[in-house]
């Protein structure tokens, strides 16, 4: 795709074409439809896509947001090992600010070495600078980063680099999803950046057992809508499965050596989703053979699992379920902004409350 033409993914006239061509194939059937990428949201939001959905196809947010599910005891025990254990903590940016008992933020102004790098491979080049520290890396993110942390772990790291892993993988959070009773969905929006390293493939037999329709789809405007499109058609005809609206990036097997690197670097674990509860199977432990780069396990350190999910007022848990809508919280654009969150889903770019807060207008 050259750069002239990728206006045309943005192009007016194009999305009224398909959003005429959705509303006529949805007809007066109501459908709610749950995406679970924050990149999504960030979409819909800025350029008003709900706006041109019919009045009964609904598009909610669900627990895409990677520093959104980040259950507060994985925070709290980042900021312990900077501030406890005097290890340099290295994270992603969005991790920082997110509100809790002891947000990193706080921890680097009580004077703990917080640092933001762009990725495992800045972390690892940190403490080969120096061997005499002990930098740990506190890995968040769903498979889109997790393959970059196993790269990292199975290059040969220094002894003094280890990482506190808090990634999680989709799959097993859609089926939590479709076993809710107070959620009602007709289908799935699947996140493009997780199924450029993971493919369809692992969601063919989720769709198949839920009998839902899932369909993979890209960031500029027209990509979603042609996913909701075909999210449409697929639910009014009653047909399950998989499809794959996003095919300059993803395919079926997605990308064979980042699952490989996975596999060698992680086994999976249950692990907690703020707002999903614990999930089983749906997170990643190091693999035994590289248990000597866990950082939990070098410095004796386990989360508080009795920590509140959210600050008094918030209600981040419930957005990342899907049961409630930013709008829905008093909190929400008055004691609640993006230069003084409350909760996660006001921190970061993929938050859906920071989302609607930017671009209210626009819808």
């Amino acid at each position: 795709m050259s750069a002239g033409a990728l206006p045309r993914f943005a192009d007016p006239a194009l999305l009224r074409g398909v959003a005429r061509k959705l509303a006529d194939t949805a007809g007066d059937r109501p459908l709610c439809f749950m995406h679970v990428c924050g990149t999504h949201e960030n979409a819909i939001a800025r350029f008003g896509l709900r706006s041109l959905l019919p009045h009964d196809v609904r598009v909610i947010a669900g627990p895409g947001c990677p520093v959104c599910v980040c259950p507060p005891g994985d925070i709290e025990l980042a900021a312990t090992l900077a501030l406890e254990h005097g290890a340099t903590l290295t994270t992603f940016g969005d991790m920082v600010p997110v509100p809790g008992r002891t947000s990193l933020a706080t921890a680097r102004a009580r004077g703990g070495d917080v640092r933001v790098v762009a990725g495992a491979a800045d972390a690892v080049a940190l403490a080969r600078e120096d061997p005499s520290r002990q930098v740990v890396f506190f890995a968040v993110g769903f498979e889109t980063t997790a393959c970059t942390t196993a790269a990292a772990l199975l290059a040969d790291p220094p002894e003094n680099f280890s990482v506190l892993a808090s990634h999680r993988v989709i799959p097993p959070a859609l089926e939590a999803l479709v076993a809710r009773d107070d959620l009602q969905l007709d289908g799935f929006l699947l996140p493009g950046h997780v199924a450029t390293v993971t493919g369809t493939d692992p969601y063919e037999a989720l769709a198949a057992r839920c009998g839902r329709p899932m369909v993979a789809a890209g960031f500029e405007p027209l990509d979603v809508m042609l996913g909701l499109a075909e999210l449409v058609a697929r639910a009014t005809e009653g047909r399950a499965g998989v499809d794959n609206a996003y095919p300059r990036a993803v395919r079926a097997a997605g990308n064979p050596r980042a699952i490989e690197m996975m596999g060698r670097a992680f086994v999976p674990e249950d692990a907690a989703w703020r707002g999903l509860g614990v999930i089983p199977g749906s997170g990643l432990a190091l693999h035994s053979g590289l248990a000597h780069h866990d950082a939990a396990a070098r410095f004796g350190v386990a989360p508080d699992p009795d920590l509140p999910e959210c600050l008094p007022g918030c209600i981040c848990g419930d957005v990342m379920a899907g049961l409630a809508g930013p709008e829905d919280c008093t909190l929400f654009g008055r004691a609640c902004t993006p230069d003084d969150p409350r909760g996660p889903c006001m921190v970061s770019f993929e938050g859906t409350c920071r989302n609607r807060y930017l671009y209210r207008d626009v819808e």
